[in-house]
């Protein structure tokens, strides 16, 4: 699945992934390959992405916001105050803040 998380600054992430875990307005949820259309709110917390560990390659952040988790090396972190999402035909889009 695509995943493309957007910052009124710049576009932070736009990579292949195996998983996103999202911090949801009502909780944290996950989105994997074929999950079905969904548009959803987020609210503060911490995005997880897994990564593909063998085809992963590493990708310009020049926004320096998106991070290594420490437990785990193919999952990055990003830090957001808000945002929504949408999920359709196994694109993520992630409109950030």
């Amino acid at each position: 699945m695509h995943l493309q998380i957007i910052t009124p600054e710049h576009v932070v992430f736009d990579c292949e992934v195996d998983a996103v875990t999202l911090p949801g307005k009502d909780g944290e949820f996950q989105l994997l390959n074929n999950h079905a259309p969904i548009v959803a709110t987020l609210g503060e917390g911490t995005i997880k992405i897994k990564v593909h560990t063998k085809t992963f390659e590493d990708f310009d952040n020049q926004s320096g916001k998106v991070y290594s988790s420490p437990s785990n090396e193919s999952t990055l972190l990003l830090d957001i105050k808000g945002g929504t999402i949408e999920m359709n035909n196994n694109k993520v889009i992630v409109l950030a803040n």
